[in-house]
């Protein structure tokens, strides 16, 4: 999901696909190595010793999904100095904004409905705030995309769809829960995929589908259920929540992604507040909402592998219910406060960020073939820019 699913998902610029593909190998390879040690300090440290296993390490891909999510929003606008930079301070703090929640709080969210899709979207449209460009219209000839690149992204969509059960599920107690978790993921996933085909066709002209919508929507599914995902969200529950997932997600890119440029001066490269934000913060919520209506007859023996301060009466299931509220609230505010001060120092001048005349183009930082033949380097055709920004 790391390596294929999020590097071929942002290959639809076509003028920027080795860097987002190779950005991506990059920093996740980083994050794999740095948050072992980070998360290490915070969780499993044992007389002076980090101890390492299976767990730690999808913790780690956890944690470099999540900054994945962060490099969708600033994609093609920041060099690798800066991503790296980046890189190394966000995984700093998605440790402690994790910790926090888990250890802290107590709050339950296997999936990383707030913790990996709230956090890392956020944060990165903080950040894609904060280093806003003014004068990216030079650069929107080559925001668009062509039917490779397209075609291409459609890898990381099927990629991300195929393995999303196995991410949700992963953190999960073995038996029942797992399962449980794996099949409420599938049932989403279909739901908001069918959601986003019918929307799509709706709102697209001439009732023709688009590209965007159901390379990105369609997995809205998979981060609604995150938080809630282990819970007695029964299979209905699981289909609605996906239903109106791609619903939004999708709504998201047609009518909400423009105004956030126009209105709020956000620049979402890939539309991470559409398909991380908005489906993470709905999955919170939904959280609240299931956690609320837990009860003893209903999850029975397994009630202390979901949720174990219930279990053993130090809290009540609405009690645990305000404390998932909290988190919710929490991951927001380690998000717009770290991407505030994270892009602060990414507009440090020395640090190389592309001009504005040069944003979203391989030939900066690779060596592309045919770079210096003539039909490389002849004027881009100006095409439609490409509806995620």
């Amino acid at each position: 999901m790391v390596f294929v699913g999020f590097g071929f998902l942002m290959v639809f610029l076509h003028r920027y696909g080795f860097s987002s593909v190779g950005f991506t190998f990059l920093l996740a390879a980083f994050a794999l190595q740095w948050s072992t040690l980070v998360q290490g300090f915070l969780h499993s440290s044992h007389s002076s010793h980090i101890h390492v296993g299976v767990q730690s390490m999808v913790n780690a891909d956890f944690c470099a999904g999540a900054l994945l999510i962060s490099l969708g929003a600033i994609l093609g606008k920041t060099g690798p100095a800066q991503l790296l930079l980046m890189a190394l301070l966000e995984v700093v703090l998605f440790g402690a904004n994790e910790f926090v929640l888990l250890h802290l709080l107590g709050v339950r969210d296997a999936g990383g409905s707030m913790t990996i899709h709230a956090f890392g979207a956020y944060f990165g449209l903080v950040l894609s705030r904060v280093l806003y460009r003014p004068r990216l219209e030079k650069s929107k000839h080559r925001q668009s995309s062509t039917y490779h690149s397209d075609l291409f992204a459609m890898i990381g969509t099927i990629f991300l769809w195929i393995f999303w059960p196995s991410f949700n599920s992963a953190p999960t107690s073995l038996g029942d829960t797992q399962h449980r978790t794996a099949l409420n993921t599938y049932y989403s996933l279909a739901a908001s995929t069918l959601s986003t085909f019918a929307l799509s066709a709706l709102v697209g002209g001439g009732g023709r589908l688009n590209m965007v919508h159901i390379q990105n929507a369609a997995l809205a599914g998979g981060v609604v259920v995150g938080t809630s995902g282990e819970m007695m969200l029964t299979p209905f529950g699981a289909l609605a929540a996906g239903f109106l997932a791609g619903t939004v997600s999708t709504l998201g890119y047609k009518f909400f992604t423009p105004i956030l440029e126009s209105k709020f001066k956000v620049q979402d490269t890939c539309g991470v507040h559409n398909l991380h934000g908005m489906p993470g913060i709905l999955g919170a919520l939904l959280g609240v909402l299931v956690t609320a209506l837990a009860t003893h007859e209903a999850y029975g023996d397994g009630l202390q592998n979901i949720f174990p301060l219930i279990a053993e009466g130090q809290r009540s299931a609405r009690s645990q219910a305000i404390y998932q509220l909290f988190g919710l609230f929490v991951t927001l505010a380690f998000a717009f406060v770290g991407g505030s001060l994270v892009g602060l120092l990414l507009r440090l001048p020395f640090l190389d960020s592309p001009p504005d005349s040069q944003c979203y183009e391989d030939q900066i930082y690779w060596e592309v073939p045919g770079e210096h033949s003539d039909e490389a380097q002849a004027p881009l055709s100006m095409e439609e820019p490409d509806t995620r920004a």
